[in-house]
């Protein structure tokens, strides 16, 4: 006799095969077509003549030691994720906060300004915003604060170090600064930018979405899945901090960093190494920015930026030229925006190169294009089915540009 098991077995077994997946087709994300198209309308530019020869030739030669450094950092915070370092990190945050919000948004800020100022913005963006949204969920706490928490310092807290923002590399390379003396020249700053943001954070962000009582139930001990990789990849990253102190070359400092790394990797997890890990989005969209800027300075944009920066020295002119840095960052992005102001200052002028520099790092939260960063942390946002309230973000990241910016320059002109 068949039982009912039988039965259903036999109907599967007579069942047709089910039809094949659909095979999805590739589709190019839209940064991606960006980078291409900027790319080859720098090349044009060159190979056209309106960009000349030799400013052609002294561009690639400014940009190549900075482009080295993007895609080695880059790679290096990649493989730091997947060997679970920010996990780690995260988790022990959460754990040493003790269930208490407040301590959470302390240490939530101070992981996300660590980060910036020593791998980069777009590390914070595109790498620490998905831990810091996968920790909201574990904790079951609205993810939006941790959210904002990542891009707005990704920005702010990039002013310290000439390794934390592609900027601050021409920056420092424009008014020849080594990496300490610069660091030395923007410490208050910084600490008036992220100052400001941790201020603005809490009451426009943390404090509204906090937990009944402020507390939360910390979650268990992040423990990593290959404990050789993890201390591999935080060795390298360690090593890459000490090379930028000791005043190695920062694309050297980064290389020999990766190598270490990759080398961990290459014994322990050689599937994990694939083409993909290199930046080329980045790299394209560096380059054929860095060329079209330089074209179209040469074609009136120099002079419209010369009109907004001014001729004023002191406190109003350093104002001005935050002001200009922040604006143009917002309505366009902020490395075009350092690129066009930088040009039509003098070089000795380093009071108004710096204050340019603070509006364009600072003052890019207002508009989602102004910087990368921003634009990543969107993307990363919507992949994590993240809704951060539009208008509420616009809003309290313009009122942060605004003051911001003018405390980042005011403690730049107490230094200066």
């Amino acid at each position: 006799m068949r039982t009912s098991s039988d039965v259903k077995l036999a109907a599967v077994a007579d069942a047709p095969p089910a039809p094949p997946e659909p095979t999805r087709r590739w589709r190019p994300h839209p940064l991606d077509l960006v980078a291409v198209v900027l790319a080859v309308v720098g090349a044009a530019c060159a190979l056209s003549g309106l960009l000349p020869r030799a400013e052609t030739t002294a561009t690639l030669h400014r940009i190549l030691p900075l482009l080295l450094f993007l895609g080695t950092v880059i790679v290096l915070a990649e493989l730091t994720a997947v060997a679970g370092v920010f996990d780690v990190l995260a988790s022990r945050l959460a754990i040493a906060a003790r269930g208490r919000w407040a301590a959470l948004f302390l240490l939530c800020g101070g992981l996300a300004t660590v980060t910036t100022l020593v791998l980069n913005l777009d590390t914070t963006a595109v790498l620490l915003t998905p831990v810091l949204l996968a920790l909201a969920r574990s904790l079951r706490v609205p993810a939006a604060p941790l959210a904002v928490t990542t891009v707005w310092l990704a920005n702010t807290a990039s002013l310290l170090l000439p390794v934390s923002n592609l900027t601050n590399l021409l920056a420092a390379d424009r008014v020849g600064l080594t990496p300490l003396a610069y660091a030395e020249r923007m410490a208050l700053p910084q600490l008036a930018a992220v100052a400001v943001t941790m201020a603005l954070l809490w009451y426009a962000w943390w404090r509204r979405e906090r937990p009944v009582g402020g507390r939360f139930v910390a979650p268990a001990r992040h423990v990593p899945a290959d404990p050789v990789l993890h201390r591999t990849a935080l060795a390298g990253c360690l090593l890459f901090v000490a090379g930028i102190v000791a005043g190695v070359e920062i694309g050297l400092a980064s290389t020999v960093a990766l190598a270490l790394v990759l080398l961990g990797f290459v014994v322990r997890s050689p599937a994990t190494l694939r083409p993909g890990l290199v930046p080329v989005r980045l790299l394209l969209f560096v380059t054929g920015l860095f060329l079209v800027v330089q074209t179209l300075g040469r074609h009136g944009l120099d002079d419209l930026v010369g009109n907004l920066l001014g001729t004023d020295g002191g406190a109003l002119g350093a104002l001005r030229a935050g002001g200009t840095g922040a604006l143009l960052s917002n309505a366009v992005n902020n490395l075009p925006a350092y690129l066009a102001g930088e040009s039509v200052l003098p070089a000795g002028d380093h009071t108004r190169l710096l204050a340019l520099l603070i509006g364009t790092n600072v003052g890019p939260l207002a508009a989602p294009w102004a910087s990368l960063a921003t634009l990543l942390w969107f993307e990363r946002c919507r992949a994590a089915g993240v809704r951060v309230p539009v208008t509420r973000f616009v809003v309290t990241s313009t009122v942060l540009a605004v003051t911001g910016t003018l405390a980042a320059v005011g403690a730049l002109l107490l230094v200066s």
